[in-house]
């Protein structure tokens, strides 16, 4: 099976891109699902349908889905929702909804993510396609599995073992209610889950992201920024789409000064992601509605490229090299200055910002127990160097 996510600035097509791809995809005989986590669904519109929060059919061999947070909530993570709703009713919250009380920011991120894992286990589909929300939203999902794991373990730290002892006395002492078997039984289950979907979207084999840019100053910088994060984050980055290039054809003069624009961005484009695969879709002459505007759509993107899910390109952005007793972990950061980084070093846990992005790395077993004793950013690679005595 093939996962690729599409992400980029709002506005850039990436709904198109991701729609075009499908089809493609389901043309080349592959059973292809896309699916939409923008809150702000618009991939129903790109197929001039309606769509719901289970898949359905559009084409030959293509299903497409948007994903309802509260729909999700209700079918999969009940007694949780359940218990964090007593848990803040028990201490007077008034006028909230059981739905706003568990609606935490992320929450569309895990019920995506939790349907892609049952997508991926049910091996119904050969291809998915995410069409993502803004680049900043998919960092959020791409990083949640982490996130929840801290965030549920603060939350509700005591083992399930230790809280039956424990919940006929602290609950009365406490004032609030403790979670239940059940409850501790389905978070565990969760978090099991995300660790699995952790590791599929870390295999480069199954999962890439593409980046959907416009030739324009700001997308541009805000794709290089996304492309520093997902390599920070190790995640595979196979291809850039370049969304509405005015055609040569165009010869119109007002257009001019529009075309020499795009053409230097390109040229930007194209230095700044080498070697990475680079895909054009032109500006259309129509906007990109229908099944047959999005069959062009996804000609123009291929052209002759008879399997466009296959992994594009694959650098491994994170890598450990030994030298006598010492090791050097290697981090692949493009697009990013030296002044913006810092690091630091916690138990077996290696943390790095990148601006105001920051990383927790657990370490490997073969560096947890050494020191940094200095670190090199050269040529878009933070270079790090372990060894002395072992601490812990």
């Amino acid at each position: 099976m093939r996962i690729m996510l599409y992400t980029g600035k709002g506005g850039v097509g990436k709904t198109s891109i991701s729609a075009a791809t499908a089809l493609q995809c389901a043309q080349a005989g592959k059973k292809t699902l896309v699916m939409s986590t923008d809150p702000a669904h618009s991939l129903g519109d790109s197929f001039s349908m309606k769509l719901t929060s289970e898949p359905q059919q559009v084409a030959e061999n293509l299903w497409a889905q948007e994903i309802d947070t509260t729909y999700e909530m209700e079918k999969g993570w009940g007694k949780i929702q359940s218990y964090i709703t007593l848990l803040f009713t028990s201490k007077a919250v008034d006028d909230i909804t059981t739905e706003e009380l568990t609606m935490f920011p992320g929450m569309e991120d895990l019920m995506s993510l939790l349907r892609v894992l049952q997508y991926y286990k049910e091996k119904i589909y050969d291809v998915i396609i995410i069409d993502c929300a803004p680049t900043g939203e998919t960092l959020a999902m791409l990083s949640f599995p982490d996130m929840l794991r801290w965030w549920m373990e603060k939350l509700f730290p005591m083992k399930r073992k230790a809280l039956k002892v424990l919940r006929p006395v602290a609950q009365p002492l406490l004032g609030i209610p403790l979670p239940t078997d059940d409850v501790m039984g389905e978070l565990g289950n969760i978090l099991d889950q995300l660790d699995e979907m952790r590791k599929i979207f870390s295999n480069r084999e199954i999962t890439s992201v593409r980046i959907v840019v416009n030739p324009e100053k700001m997308v541009i910088k805000e794709a290089q920024r996304s492309f520093t994060y997902l390599n920070l984050y190790d995640y595979n980055v196979d291809a850039i789409m370049v969304n509405r290039l005015i055609p040569d054809s165009v010869t119109d003069p007002y257009f001019h000064a529009w075309k020499e624009t795009q053409h230097e961005y390109k040229i930007i484009i194209e230095d700044s992601f080498q070697p990475l695969p680079i895909y054009y879709a032109p500006l259309f002459d129509h906007e990109v509605v229908g099944i047959n505007m999005l069959k062009r759509m996804g000609s123009a993107l291929f052209n002759n490229d008879d399997n466009p899910s296959a992994v594009k390109f694959n650098l491994r952005t994170q890598q450990i090299t030994k030298d006598g007793d010492h090791y050097c972990l290697s981090l692949h950061l493009p697009f990013t200055d030296k002044q913006d980084l810092s690091l630091s070093q916690k138990g077996d846990e290696l943390i790095i910002r990148a601006g105001s992005i920051k990383r927790n790395i657990v370490l490997p077993r073969t560096l947890a127990h050494l020191h940094i004793q200095g670190a090199k950013f050269e040529e878009d690679k933070l270079n790090i160097q372990f060894g002395g005595i072992e601490h812990g």
